[in-house]
């Protein structure tokens, strides 16, 4: 019986742990940062690079022609000087062919702290339902690490819906083959006491106010967007890029 455990925020993870025994990490940032890096690729980028932070970007950017790549990040939800802002809508639009540096807050950093896990998987409500299909085929895993990102106060609303939404479809019919923590099991009750509230959800949550301020509609509503693209991406060697497509799947 494979193991679901739920961090509830970045800061929660253990590097060391995480490379011990056979883990898979699944991260979430869904507003916006595993939106956008699965957004990207289905809009045509060749890769994502997760960066830690935008010096880092700009040490990577030197290693690619300026033509083959979009250089975007935030820091504490705010623009940086000279990135494009981390919107999957608007890097939709010039990514093609190309390969997104990307800087965030949250979201990037998590990725990079759970590489040393055993696969790494980047997860949102868009492909919860492909990466979770991918996820059930990997029977020699112990453990399913879920790694909400967070936001500035720790914990994310978004996160934790997302995460349970993740849940719901990797174990929604097939509960008796994965043993569940406390924190998993809270996410997967929530989500779905709201499952048909995914828009309002993320829209009440401290980020997505952030972003109804902000004329953030857009991004919001593609956020909200269960299933609504088959794809997986994976972390590998450093970069973010898709595996083979999931199948279609009943629990979106």
């Amino acid at each position: 019986m494979q193991k679901v455990h739920l961090l509830l925020k970045k800061e929660e993870l253990n590097e060391e742990k995480i490379e011990t025994g056979n883990k898979i990490a699944v991260v979430l940032d869904v507003l916006l940062a595993t939106t956008t890096i699965t957004s990207a690729l289905h809009n045509g980028a060749k890769e994502v690079i997760p960066v830690m932070n935008s010096v880092e970007a700009l040490e990577v950017a030197k290693t690619i022609p300026a033509s083959d790549c979009v250089i975007a990040g935030e820091f504490e939800a705010r623009p940086i000087d000279g990135f494009v802002y981390p919107s999957p809508t608007l890097i939709g639009k010039m990514i093609e062919n190309k390969t997104l540096i990307l800087s965030t807050t949250n979201g990037t950093v998590a990725l990079r702290k759970s590489a040393g896990a055993t696969k790494v998987f980047i997860a949102s409500l868009v492909n919860n339902p492909y990466v979770a299909n991918a996820i059930q085929l990997e029977k020699d895993a112990e453990t399913i690490v879920v790694v909400c990102s967070g936001n500035s106060t720790g914990f994310s609303l978004e996160d934790f819906y997302g995460a349970g939404h993740f849940i719901h479809c990797l174990a929604g019919d097939k509960r008796e083959e994965y043993e569940l923590t406390d924190s998993a099991l809270a996410a997967l009750m929530f989500y779905q006491g709201r499952a048909e509230d995914s828009k309002q959800t993320l829209a009440n949550s401290l980020v997505g106010r952030m972003f109804t301020r902000h004329e953030g509609e857009s991004d919001l509503q593609l956020a909200a967007e269960k299933g609504a693209i088959n794809l997986v991406p994976i972390l590998k060697d450093g970069k973010v890029v898709s595996s083979d497509k999931g199948v279609e799947v009943k629990n979106k």
